[in-house]
């Protein structure tokens, strides 16, 4: 009988990994649920250093567009 092809092999994969163990999956729908995360286009990330000054200014924003609805309702 022939040996089955080898699979080819991450470079970074060292083989002292053992994932024959592994299960596929096992925390996504946890991590899916418990997660909320945005990614912002380079331009707008750049003027933000972090997830606080981020917060910040959409809390402002929220302010902003509750006043205004105020006002039209």
């Amino acid at each position: 009988m022939k040996k089955p092809p080898k699979k080819k092999q991450d470079p970074d994969m060292l083989d002292e990994y053992d994932f024959s163990k592994g299960v596929r999956g096992k925390y996504a729908k946890r991590y899916s649920e418990g997660t909320n995360v945005v990614v912002l286009a380079p331009d707008v990330a750049a003027v933000f250093s972090d997830a606080d000054s981020v917060n910040d200014a959409l809390r402002g924003l929220m302010k902003i567009a509750k006043k205004a609805n105020a006002k039209v309702g």
